[in-house]
């Protein structure tokens, strides 16, 4: 297995933050992963592509960045059966499957980041979320020393949620992810941006419209650094949406099935006059007010402080909490993203 010490992670996070990890781990098997010792994996960072991480402070703590690779496709007469590895580009395979004829995750595509990241953050575009066609999940647990399945409904799937990203987060990794794609498809094009494709309407064509829209509209982190929508989107209930809308008449909604109103953060940004908005070598994107832009490759802590600032105009304006859907690690610890912001 392929160690470094004193290793820096400024070109593996999206954000393009400098910091520097004691001690980073590359395993690419499941035995590799059993040789990283218990004093080890419980102070370890699992890191993906980077793409949802901001490291706060100069120093990492010790990260484990798995690299097991591969996909297996089998099928049964309803659903086609695709497991991949963890360290797979999620858009590569999204292309994969949809150029096999294997349809259901094409509104997902140009989503960054790797494979064993999307269920931790049940990734989600478009009317879809990747938790509606996973399976199940193989886990390697660090206490256990073995693999286990976890189902579906083990994974408690929620809005950029799941029990990965809760109570067994850090301690252990997803190895890899087993989805059923079904084989009668039904489009989902009601969405805005996708509700104006002519008819008939493919997957191929919404998988272009999707990634044609997130061009148009997300910058490239290699361009401009970023780690895409920094903030969730808000849910509230169908009471404080009526005092908002009153306010707010033109204020976009997205009603959920269980009466509560999901709110457009990136809207909520934009009218508090953000957009484009700089401060210190940090801002907001003048095209879309939900990335934020490392525009001078400043330091964490120059991110979390103007992350605060936006989260506070916010409140001040519609008395709203943002939360960040970016994960806040420094070098002991990972923030309660509720609070990232209050170091």
């Amino acid at each position: 297995m392929k160690i470094r010490t004193n290793f820096p992670l400024q070109t593996l996070n999206s954000l393009n933050v400098s910091a520097v990890t004691d001690e980073i781990y590359f395993p690419c098997s499941v035995k590799e992963l059993s040789e990283i010792t218990r004093d080890k994996t419980n102070k370890a960072y699992i890191l993906g592509e980077g793409t949802n991480t901001l490291f706060c402070q100069a120093n990492a703590p010790l990260i484990i960045k798995p690299s097991l690779k591969g996909i297996e496709v089998s099928e049964s007469e309803e659903y086609f059966h695709v497991s991949a590895a963890c360290a797979e580009s999620w858009h590569d395979f999204v292309l994969f499957c949809t150029n096999e004829g294997m349809y259901g995750l094409e509104s997902l595509a140009l989503i960054p980041g790797s494979v064993g990241a999307a269920p931790v953050q049940n990734i989600g575009a478009y009317g879809k979320e990747v938790g509606d066609f996973i399976e199940r999940v193989t886990w390697f647990d660090f206490t256990q020393q073995k693999l286990v399945e976890f189902t579906k409904a083990d994974c408690q799937f929620g809005y950029r949620n799941s029990v990965f990203k809760q109570l067994l987060n850090g301690k252990g990794v997803i190895t890899h992810v087993h989805f059923l794609l079904p084989k009668v498809w039904q489009a989902v094009d009601s969405y805005q941006g996708l509700s104006d494709l002519t008819p008939p309407v493919t997957p191929q064509a919404i998988m272009a419209k999707v990634i044609q829209l997130r061009q148009a509209k997300l910058p490239t982190p290699k361009v401009l650094p970023n780690a895409g929508s920094f903030f969730k989107n808000p849910i509230v209930s169908q009471a404080i949406f009526q005092l908002l809308q009153q306010q707010y008449p033109t204020m976009p909604s997205y009603q959920q099935g269980n009466g509560e109103v999901k709110l457009a953060a990136g809207w909520m940004i934009e009218q508090a006059g953000l957009k484009g908005f700089r401060q210190n070598g940090v801002g907001v994107h003048e095209h879309q007010a939900l990335v934020i832009i490392n525009y001078d490759r400043k330091g964490g802590e120059d991110i979390v402080a103007f992350s605060r600032f936006v989260q506070e105009q916010v409140m001040n304006k519609f008395n709203i909490a943002l939360v960040p859907e970016v994960r806040f690690i420094t070098q002991h610890t990972e923030l309660d993203n509720v609070n990232a912001g209050e170091q």
